[in-house]
């Protein structure tokens, strides 16, 4: 069993990342990211300081446009506008997920395709599907550059995708298409979840439910990626795989924290820095 380390890759991206903002700031271009935090939810916040953090350290500038739950769909509306027209920004991230009253399709739809380095409009999630160039979302674009960087290849894998959301599940299944894999996309009415993973040479999972997947759900051998960020009652940061138990099957498996995790801020500067070099 190898682990796979998405802290030392990601480690590894922001100083090749660093290297790249440095040479355009040669040419009198500094990356920026604009990032929209609505509310107070205190993972988000969490979440939007680790990416402020990760920007100072590979020279993007950030800001963050922090604003209250009660705030108007209107008003977000314009201050997405303001950031579509801003020259100087690249990058435009919207913490997810928005209050009950705000219509989130409606928030990523105005956000310019060109500075959508998350990967959510459905322009850029188009050009997933059809396999052509564009934004990709970060988790998904993470988990396959963790695969690349231990020379595993997903042509002809069997590979079992559990969690079929917008923002993993349906793009880490267009990604692997596009990879050649035969790919299985499980979710919440899935009957017998047992029967689709006990057969993959790849099972990916991120739904959020501890232990959702046991050491009996895979086969010996096979390459678990665990993309579920849960906290226990003790305050244990855990994933959705009983690691304890699985990993011993596996031939590679992610651990959590330190997996996909760090990956998905690397592929967002990743995704920030690439919108500057076309600016």
């Amino acid at each position: 069993m190898q682990l796979l380390d998405g802290k030392a890759l990601s480690d590894t991206i922001k100083i090749e990342l660093k290297k790249e903002s440095m040479a355009l700031n040669e040419k009198g271009i500094t990356p920026g990211l604009a990032v929209i935090l609505v509310g107070d939810d205190a993972a988000s916040q969490t979440y939007v300081k680790m990416k402020e953090k990760a920007c100072d350290a590979t020279g993007i500038y950030s800001i963050i446009h922090k604003m209250p739950s009660t705030i108007s769909q209107t008003k977000i509306l314009e201050i997405i506008q303001m950031i579509n027209q801003n020259p100087n920004i690249d990058g435009v991230l919207v913490q997810l997920p928005l209050p009950k009253h705000i219509d989130t399709t409606k928030i990523i739809e105005a956000i310019d395709p060109k500075k959508d380095v998350d990967g959510f409009h459905p322009f850029n999630v188009g050009r997933l599907v059809s396999g052509l160039d564009g934004y990709v979302p970060c988790t998904p674009l993470g988990v396959m550059r963790l695969l690349k960087a231990y020379n595993i290849d997903p042509k002809g894998l069997d590979a079992c995708v559990v969690g079929a959301s917008n923002i993993v599940g349906k793009p880490m299944m267009n990604l692997l298409l596009n990879a050649f894999a035969t790919v299985d996309i499980c979710h919440i009415y899935t009957k017998n979840l047992k029967e689709h993973t006990k057969k993959a040479d790849l099972v990916i999972v991120g739904v959020g439910k501890i232990n959702l997947i046991t050491e009996d759900m895979v086969k010996e051998g096979a390459i678990v990626i665990d993309i579920g960020i849960n906290k226990t009652s003790e305050g244990k940061i855990v994933g959705d795989v009983d690691f304890e138990h699985v990993a011993p099957k596996c031939s590679y498996i992610t651990p959590v924290p330190g997996g996909v995790g760090p990956m998905t801020i690397a592929m967002l500067l990743e995704n920030t820095i690439l919108a500057a070099q076309k600016r």
